[in-house]
């Protein structure tokens, strides 16, 4: 078989389009190499939400050039955000690309490197298909890997929100879902394959089925259907929008066993002023007022969070209304980010009032916040069992598996691996903590 190499940029949408991408390609007659200098076709699948994503990206294509320099025979390919979002642009940045294409066009990943080697033309493919539902075909035959014990399944693409800040809108395209049949049968079928955590994703997932179906569902609907499959032992869902978030959800997390205590809600800001520039369209009060329901509902559940330091008109205090919040809600973790402008996007036209050393240094302040409050989390987990789902071996120093307990904390395990294998549930003593890793052994 030929050998294609690939690599990912950005969400765990990404993750799931190059998991795609890796399986239509295996179909095709390539299997996955670790190594770039073994490759026939290299691909590199990009994210754009994020200065810093692409900024990686180009180095990774300038350190492929002299692999394509020397062996010509050699396919470069760029799929994902950035290519639906500059196109010719990264054609005339690399001119040693041989094709560039959108999100869209994931599942014709195998078009694309026949219409290079048939044409030996390079091409840009992008644009949204024009279908109002989202679908997957399955492909039935061998598989070039299991999917594990954990397994991302993509309900929804696209996003209708256009935060002023976000290129989503414009590389994923409007929300589409897919139907609820389809799903579950997807859901059946990793579970046979040895799944035993399904992991729900989308832009914005629980506006699941707002529109387009032909068979309508909601999202809490959906969660319900996916916990009647046998063999689902564990259900977990991101990225959720505050707006989206319905009391219907809340009481799934209650009623549903195999729903983990872990939300992932991107705040962005403590600020409404911030928020209203942004775009978000709630308050901050709308935003606290649903994790007190959630907690009320499901006292042990752990929240994570996003959050962007230095929009157009952040003022100190405004700042300082996002780490008032942070120290509230105690976040088990957050994703954080100092803002930068992304061409197409309504804040791009804003005036980047906020000067670059004082973004860094509040971006230090939320870091330094959440460590400490992860820190003060973890240790409310030492000397107690955790239940862990093993999703591989650990590469820490004296420790057997890893894996993660329902509020998605990881876990380094001491364990007989005569004993337990990737794939079983475990209780876990845990012992210490070290970052956002709980340590412990396993109890037989």
């Amino acid at each position: 078989m030929k050998q294609v190499y690939l690599d990912t940029f950005g969400c765990q949408m990404n993750v799931a389009d190059t998991d795609r991408m890796e399986l239509i390609l295996f179909h095709s007659g390539y299997q996955r190499t670790q190594a770039k200098e073994d490759a026939d076709l290299i691909l590199v699948n990009t994210c754009s939400i994020r200065e810093k994503a692409e900024q990686k990206t180009f180095s990774l294509f300038g350190g492929l050039k002299p692999l394509k320099m020397a062996n010509p025979d050699l396919i470069l390919g760029l799929t994902g955000c950035l290519g639906q979002q500059d196109g010719k642009k990264l054609l005339q940045r690399m001119p040693y690309l041989d094709f560039v294409i959108g999100p869209d066009q994931v599942e014709e990943i195998s078009q694309a490197v026949d219409r290079v080697q048939s044409t030996n033309k390079s091409f840009v493919w992008t644009g949204f298909d024009q279908e109002k539902t989202y679908s997957i075909p399955e492909l039935s035959g061998k598989k070039p890997r299991s999917p594990g014990p954990s397994a991302f399944v993509n309900i929804i693409k696209g996003c209708d929100k256009f935060c002023t800040f976000c290129i989503v809108p414009f590389t994923r395209g409007r929300e589409k879902s897919r139907e609820p049949e389809e799903l579950f049968n997807e859901v059946r079928h990793l579970v046979k394959q040895g799944a035993k955590e399904i992991i729900l994703l989308g832009q914005n997932v629980n506006s699941y089925g707002k529109r387009g179906l032909k068979n309508p569902m909601a999202f809490h609907e959906l969660l319900y259907g996916i916990a009647e499959i046998p063999g689902v032992q564990r259900l977990r869902f991101i990225t959720s929008h505050p707006n989206d978030f319905t009391r219907e959800t809340i009481r799934a997390y209650r009623d549903l066993d195999i729903l983990m205590n872990h939300l992932h809600l991107p705040v962005q800001s403590g600020n409404n002023q911030v928020l209203k520039a942004m775009r978000r369209d709630h308050t901050i009060e709308e935003y606290m007022g649903l994790l007190e329901e959630l907690k009320s509902e499901v006292p042990d559940i752990a929240f994570s969070t996003d959050v962007i330091v230095g929009f157009p008109g952040e003022t100190e205090e405004a700042f300082e209304d996002t780490l008032k919040i942070m120290a509230k809600v105690g976040y088990s973790s957050s994703y954080m980010f100092a803002y930068s402008p992304r061409p197409g996007t309504p804040a791009n036209e804003l005036p980047d009032s906020v000067p670059d050393e004082i973004k860094k240094c509040r971006l230090q302040k939320v870091i330094a916040l959440q460590h400490k409050q992860s820190g003060k989390l973890g240790q409310s987990f030492v000397e107690k069992n955790v239940e862990v789902l093993i999703e591989g071996k650990s590469s820490k120093p004296d420790f057997a598996f890893k894996g993660r307990n329902p509020q998605y904390w990881n876990v380094n395990l001491q364990a007989g691996e005569d004993i337990f294998k990737v794939g079983d549930t475990v209780n876990v003593l845990v012992e210490n903590v070290t970052g956002h890793s709980l340590n412990g052994k396993a109890i037989l």
